[in-house]
């Protein structure tokens, strides 16, 4: 079962007046677990949709493995589809449920029992063939879906949410297994999802969808920590905003009034501003103590303590500067004496090279 890769080329899909995406292009490689991700709204499910034949769409064009989809139907572009509804019969048995796609096509019988009885080992679900729906978890009814996608040996396996009625703890579990069975089959995956987590735990790349454009594609340590946009920034993961007068703009770094004090950052501006936007992660940002040097070229500022939320492995700690600007420091795996009181004025230190810098005016189109 061999990934192809798949070429999405200028595609608008409208709904009335609603334009749900918005002349997009992408390119996933063969064999490639390619995440969409973005807030509700963003067109990531119209664009999957799209790309199974569920929808149509006004313009552009779908290649899988270099072949022209555009009006070929649904059961005929050979891709599997994973709902967010797990769409199970219920009153079929799992094994019944799994092989459906299978009597469809009118594959042999003895063919369907290997392939189905397969299907069901590599979700683990061996020995409950014979269960229906109802006598099932949501995890277990999840594992069934992706067993009926798989069986038909698709070469392209889309997934809507698939994560999404499932707790906590049993959504971190499936999307291991998902990832593991991923790489076992070596199918090419597209993977919508709203969970910012989940897209990197599992992603080889992310595409962070708005307003039914990309903003951005990447690896998951690109799109975390090199963010082209203050969208993808404030979206992936937590991050702090600090607004900025600019001092002075250079073709690769900018020098601006940063908490009082003139600091230089690296970076490449569009164009001219007079405001920028500083972005800090959470986790980048260190609190030292009053005697404390910080490291040569590291930036401190102070800040007294408004908030502290301890969260077990780590604890956030929120703060107020002297400029208003509220923020987060987040501390690993915390001792008692990190737990500070409310008040309480504080030095803390960060490296100019760890944060991002936007113009503040594609900050204020963007929130």
């Amino acid at each position: 079962m061999a990934g192809v890769g798949v070429k999405v080329e200028n595609i608008t899909k409208r709904f009335g007046k609603v334009v749900a995406v918005d002349n997009l292009s992408l390119e996933i490689k063969p064999g490639e677990l390619f995440t969409l991700l973005g807030p509700s709204g963003c067109g990531k499910t119209t664009l999957l949709r799209t790309i199974a034949g569920f929808y149509f769409q006004e313009a552009g064009s779908i290649r899988i493995d270099e072949k022209i989809v555009d009006h070929i139907p649904p059961h005929k572009r050979d891709t599997g589809m994973v709902f967010q509804s797990y769409a199970i019969f219920p009153f079929m048995s799992v094994f019944d449920n799994v092989a459906y796609g299978l009597k469809a096509r009118k594959i042999s019988r003895d063919e369907i029992r290997k392939r189905v009885t397969r299907a069901i080992e590599l979700v683990r679900l061996t020995g409950l063939e014979k269960r229906r729906p109802d006598q099932l978890s949501g995890g277990q009814l999840q594992r069934v879906a992706v067993a009926r996608a798989v069986v038909i040996e698709p070469r392209v396996l889309l997934m809507d949410e698939p994560l999404s009625n499932l707790d906590a703890k049993l959504r971190v579990e499936m999307r291991v297994d998902i990832r593991r069975l991923q790489k076992k089959l070596g199918i090419t995956m597209i993977y919508v999802t709203h969970d910012q987590e989940e897209a990197l735990a599992i992603s080889d790349r992310i595409a962070v969808m708005s307003t039914g454009k990309v903003a951005q594609v990447g690896s998951a340590w690109d799109i975390y920590n090199k963010p082209a946009t203050s969208h993808v920034a404030g979206f992936i993961g937590v991050t702090n905003f600090f607004a900025c007068q600019v001092v002075k703009q250079g073709a690769e770094s900018v020098l601006v009034d940063f908490q009082g004090q003139n600091v230089e950052f690296p970076c490449v501006l569009k164009e001219k501003t007079e405001e920028v936007v500083v972005s800090v992660r959470p986790e980048s940002l260190e609190i030292i103590g009053k005697g404390d040097q910080p490291a040569e070229g590291n930036i401190r500022f102070s800040a007294k303590v408004f908030d502290t939320i301890y969260l077990g492995a780590d604890l956030r700690i929120t703060l107020e500067s002297g400029s208003g600007d509220r923020f987060q420091v987040e501390v690993n795996n915390p001792s008692p004496e990190d737990q500070l009181e409310e008040g309480r004025e504080v030095e803390l230190c960060f490296s100019p090279a760890e944060v991002s810098v936007f113009s503040g005016k594609e900050f204020d189109e963007t929130v």
